[in-house]
């Protein structure tokens, strides 16, 4: 909630005068923001791990390994060669399975 640093501010004399009505008033002014929400339809739009995605399909461009990259014979991933921590024997491990 914002604040106006530049508003008057009430005593205590002042706070004790505001009557119920006034307060019961801003209660309620402040609930009156809050949205209601349909729980089954806010559901129905998140999917869960496992899901079936068979329909969906792959937006994303795949390209081949590049010359300047190697693929790491410990976890199989794709990287460039200045991460490449040993090469013996044409066995290729990067650095983070070096570690």
């Amino acid at each position: 909630m914002a604040t106006d640093y530049d508003a008057p501010r009430k005593t205590e004399d002042e706070l004790g005068e505001d009557s119920l009505e006034e307060l019961k008033a801003r209660r309620l002014d402040k609930n009156s923001g809050k949205v209601d929400e349909d729980e089954v339809e806010a559901a129905e739009s998140f999917e869960l791990p496992g899901a079936d995605l068979s329909h969906e399909e792959l937006s994303v461009q795949v390209l081949p390994r590049q010359s300047d990259e190697f693929t790491c014979s410990q976890c199989f991933l794709v990287h460039h060669r200045s991460q490449l921590a040993s090469e013996r024997n044409g066995v290729m491990v990067c650095r983070d399975c070096a570690a």
